[in-house]
C-alpha cells in the first residue's frame, strides 16, 4: 500500500495532534454522531495537554460534511500551527483514536490506509455508465465531481421491439448494434480513467446483458484489473445494501491478495537469501540505499508497540539519512541536523523518501519478523546485507536504545 499522501508531514516539529475518525453520518442523526465521535477523542487529547484554541480550530474541520455518501474515515494530523493533513480514507477505522505528542502517529495512519482500496466503479446499462473513482485516501477539499463521471452511449436505438418477422429481427440487430456502439464508448472512458487515475481494481457491474459487452471491450491492461460484482444498478437503492455487501466480499478478497502477493515475494526471496532483509539493521541499510519496494510490519498493533516501544533511530535532514547510530550517520557524510526519532517513524519517514509501500502481516507466524520489520527490494547485488550476518533486535536492542 503506498502512502505518498503522508509527505506534507516531514519536516515539522511536533507536538502533533493526530486524530483517527469515523466519519460515516447515520442515517438518523446525519454529522451530529461525527461531532459526538470527535468530543469522545478530545477528551482524551485535552488529557494528554492539547491546547483547547487548537483543539477547536480541529473540531470545526471534523465536523463540516466531507459529502462522501457511504462508510469512510478521517484522517488529520495538525502541529502547533496549523493542520498538515485532512484526508478521507475509503474505510473507517476499526476504533476512533487519537495522540498528542512530539512524533506523529504515522504507523496507525498506515494501518488505515491498508484497509483501503483505489478503485473505480463501473455502473453499467444498455445507454451507459456511470463511473466512480474511490481513492485510498484523497485531501479534503478536492473537487468530488472530479470523482464522478457520466459516459451516454448516444446510439438510442437500445429496446427491443416486440414485433415478429423479419421485421422484428432487422430490429433486433439494430438494437444489438447499438448496445455493442454503446458500450465500446464506456469502455473507451474505463480504459482512459485507468490509465489517469491508476485504480486497484476496477469493479464492474449493472445490466446483465450489458456487463459481458464492455468487459469484452476493455483493454488489457484494464480487463486484469476488472472484477465483476452482480447486483449494481444506476437506479439508485435497487438492492442498494445487496451490492454494498457483494462489494464489501470483492474488496476483502483484492486486500487479501494485494497482501499475499507481497508476503509471498517476501517469503521467497528471504528464503534465498535474495531481495528480502527482515533484520533491523539491514532494513535500515537498504533504506539508506534506496531499495526498499515494500516495508513489512506486523498486522497487530500490540506487536508493534512491543517491538518499537522506547525504540529509536538516528536521521538526517534527506529522507533517506538513517542509520542505527549517531557514528553510521557521520560516517555517510551527514554533520547537520543529525536527530534521534522513534525508529517507527524513521522507518516510515525513509519509506517515503524512496515511494515504497507498506505491507501488514497476519499474526499468525507465517512471516518471522524477529526484528518486528522487514523489507522487499526492488533490486539486490553483493553489496546488498544479508540477514545471516546481521545482529537481531534481541542482541542488539541495547546499543540501539542507549546510544547517544
Amino acid at each position: 500500500m503506498k502512502i505518498d499522501w503522508l509527505k506534507p508531514l516531514i519536516g515539522h516539529d511536533g507536538p502533533f495532534v493526530s486524530v483517527y475518525l469515523d466519519s460515516t453520518p447515520a442515517a438518523e442523526a446525519g454529522d451530529q454522531q461525527v461531532e459526538e465521535r470527535w468530543k469522545g477523542v478530545r477528551r482524551a487529547l485535552e488529557r494528554d495537554g492539547a491546547g483547547s484554541t487548537l483543539l477547536d480550530q480541529i473540531g470545526e474541520v471534523l465536523v463540516r460534511p466531507t459529502w462522501v455518501s457511504g462508510p469512510h474515515g478521517r484522517f488529520l494530523v495538525a502541529d502547533s500551527q496549523e493542520i498538515l493533513v485532512d484526508m478521507v480514507l475509503a474505510e473507517p477505522p476499526v476504533r476512533d483514536r487519537a495522540t498528542f505528542g512530539e512524533i506523529p502517529g504515522l504507523l496507525p495512519a498506515a494501518h488505515a490506509a491498508d484497509e483501503s482500496v483505489a478503485r473505480l466503479v463501473v455502473e453499467v446499462n444498455r445507454e451507459g455508465a456511470d463511473l466512480t473513482f474511490v481513492e485510498s485516501a484523497r485531501a479534503i477539499g478536492g473537487s468530488l465531481e472530479a470523482l464522478r463521471h457520466v459516459v451516454e452511449g448516444g446510439h438510442d436505438e437500445v429496446v427491443k421491439a416486440h414485433t415478429g418477422g423479419w421485421s422484428h429481427r432487422r430490429v433486433e440487430s439494430r438494437a444489438e448494434d447499438s448496445w455493442e456502439r454503446n458500450t465500446e464508448v464506456v469502455a473507451a472512458e474505463i480504459d482512459r480513467l485507468v490509465l489517469e487515475k491508476k485504480p486497484e481494481l476496477v469493479i464492474l457491474t449493472g445490466d446483465v446483458r450489458a456487463v459481458p459487452l464492455v468487459r469484452r471491450a476493455l483493454g488489457k491492461k484494464t480487463a486484469e484489473l476488472t472484477v465483476e460484482v452482480p447486483g449494481g444498478s444506476r437506479n439508485d437503492g435497487v438492492k442498494d445494501e445487496v451490492f454494498r455487501g457483494r462489494l464489501n466480499t470483492a474488496l476483502d478478497v483484492f486486500r487479501t491478495k494485494r497482501r499475499e502477493t507481497v508476503l509471498g515475494k517476501f517469503l521467497e526471496e528471504h528464503g534465498r537469501d535474495g531481495a528480502a532483509v527482515s533484520a533491523l539493521a539491514d532494513v535500515v541499510a537498504v533504506l539508506q540505499r534506496g531499495q526498499v519496494e515494500e516495508l513489512i510490519f506486523f498486522e497487530s498493533e500490540a506487536q508493534t508497540a512491543q517491538h518499537f516501544a522506547d525504540l529509536t533511530l538516528w536521521v538526517g535532514p534527506e529522507l533517506l539519512q538513517i542509520a542505527t547510530s549517531r557514528s553510521d550517520l557521520e560516517g555517510i557524510g551527514v554533520t547537520d541536523g543529525i536527530r534521534k526519532i522513534g525508529a517507527d517513524v524513521a522507518l516510515l519517514r525513509a519509506a517515503l523518501g524512496q515511494d515504497a509501500g507498506v505491507t501488514f502481516a497476519p499474526s499468525d507466524g507465517a512471516v518471522n519478523l524477529p526484528d518486528g520489520v522487514g523489507a522487499v527490494l526492488r533490486w539486490h547485488d553483493e553489496s546488498t546485507p544479508s540477514d545471516g550476518g546481521a545482529p537481531s533486535l534481541s542482541s542488539d536492542a541495547g546499543r540501539l536504545r542507549t546510544v547517544g
